[in-house]
């Protein structure tokens, strides 16, 4: 088939799409990738065998975004580029990343009439309720996540397959809109094998951090992620274990929170922030480390979706310690490949910290266990052959 991704953001990097659609061009489809450019970037090239075309957008066009469905100007300005994208690539298949795009795309699609295909990496409407700019004036008050639910409703209906990324959110969905149940197909955002197989050791990260014993964190810092009930456990870990290091690989606009934390318990020497790296030196830190970690706050965004990092963690056969968010705790418990800590709990995070800190053959068994996990059944590999059925079997 002629499959035409729609994403409402510049690509690279997006490591989802990326995958999705490299998968679908090696079992035998072309694929077109519609994104936006807001800079002089090339309208049109192929990477990794996506046919991606730049349509160049603003920061007033972004801005509106977060109104899409507030105000349909938005959707208006896209479907013009998005009726265009299609009649140039003549597809056969739409499938749209998200929905903060998708009103813009159904309306495009009249049309054509071509089948639609509804990818929700988030539970999008929960997400919302947590950003910053909708805590307060005048974001609180123009941004409705309810009405954004209303909408992902609408298009989940309208859409001829769903794809979602846990088995939680799928169950989260039939509760919802019990009718959809057979339209719904699992594509976990897991990893690629090349990731645990084909990588560089950065020395000068591994030397760096032999003494300690660490405590890793990738990927965004945001408040909402627990990194603040892993700061204020060292004040009790570092008299246990002295050597112990806190290393945060990442970064968010809340991180002035996190430091200032820091400073006032006086823990500077006991984390590293490292800001954003080099996703090829993850590997490294990875290596570098002793146990890794996602204290997610548990809400209904994180109930129902992975934080792809455990599975980076586990691929290198590192032992976990994360928060009972629901889907998390069900993957690392159902595999046995770590321990897991009430949300927001600073008592019972060090106290699992101190469990596995004591016990290095657990510590080597969860890993183990972790790693055979990745490599028999839940990299990229596998988990995407249920994306291909789905465009083997999607009605024209």
């Amino acid at each position: 088939m002629k499959i035409g991704m729609i994403l409402d953001a510049p690509f690279p990097p997006d490591p989802r799409v990326e995958n999705e659609a490299v998968s679908l061009v090696k079992a035998g489809h072309d694929v077109f990738l519609f994104c936006l450019k807001y800079a002089e970037e090339k309208s049109s090239e192929v990477i990794n065998g996506i046919q991606v075309k730049r349509f160049t957008s603003n920061k007033l066009e972004y801005k509106l975004s977060a109104l899409a469905y507030t105000v349909p100007l938005y959707g208006i300005l896209m479907k013009k580029k998005i009726h265009q994208f299609i009649e140039e690539t003549k597809i056969d298949a739409l499938h749209i990343h998200d929905i903060r795009i998708a009103e813009a795309v159904f309306n495009a699609n009249k049309s054509f009439n071509l089948p639609v295909v509804l990818d929700l990496h988030d539970n999008m409407p929960e997400v919302m309720k947590l950003y910053p700019h909708l805590q307060k004036f005048p974001g609180k008050y123009i941004i409705s996540p309810s009405k954004w639910k209303k909408k992902e409703k609408e298009f989940i209906k309208k859409a001829d397959k769903v794809i979602s990324v846990s088995p939680e959110f799928l169950e989260n969905l039939v509760e919802r809109i019990p009718s959809v149940k057979e339209k719904l197909v699992l594509v976990p955002n897991t990893i690629r094998e090349s990731f645990y197989k084909d990588y560089k050791v950065d020395k000068t990260i591994v030397a760096r951090y032999k003494d300690n014993f660490v405590l890793l964190y990738l990927g965004d810092t945001h408040l909402r992620r627990g990194l603040q009930t892993a700061i204020e456990s060292l004040t009790s870990l570092k008299e246990t274990i002295p050597n112990i290091k806190l290393v945060i690989v990442g970064r968010n606009t809340t991180d002035v929170v996190l430091k200032q934390q820091v400073a006032d318990l006086k823990l500077e020497k006991f984390v590293d922030f490292e800001g954003w790296q080099n996703v090829a030196l993850f590997q490294s830190y990875i290596l570098s480390s002793a146990i890794c970690i996602s204290p997610l706050h548990r809400n209904l965004q994180h109930d129902v979706a992975y934080a792809n990092k455990i599975f980076q963690y586990m691929s290198l056969a590192k032992p976990l310690l994360v928060s009972d968010a629901k889907a998390q705790k069900r993957v690392v418990e159902n595999n046995k490949t770590g321990l897991i800590h009430k949300d927001r709990d600073v008592q019972d995070f060090s106290d699992k910290i101190i469990t596995l800190y004591k016990d290095e053959k657990l510590r080597n068994e969860l890993g183990q266990n972790g790693k055979e996990f990745i490599e028999n059944e839940f990299s990229w590999e596998q988990t995407s052959k249920k994306l291909l059925h789905l465009y083997d079997n999607l009605p024209s």
